[in-house]
């Protein structure tokens, strides 16, 4: 589960992304940047990577 095996490595993995993902769109404040991305929770965080 997450906190056996690689499920720790892949949480921290994921929490990364979460963190320096709104600094590479342009945000300064991380608070901020996740909060805006939030606002659409299901098509915003697909569209800044171009997944969606």
């Amino acid at each position: 589960m997450v906190r056996t095996g690689r499920g720790p490595e892949n949480m921290a993995t994921l929490r990364n992304f979460a963190i320096n993902h709104p600094r590479t769109a342009g945000h300064t404040n991380i608070a901020a940047g996740l909060r805006e991305m939030s606002y659409e929770p299901f098509t915003r965080p697909l569209d800044l990577p171009g997944i969606a």
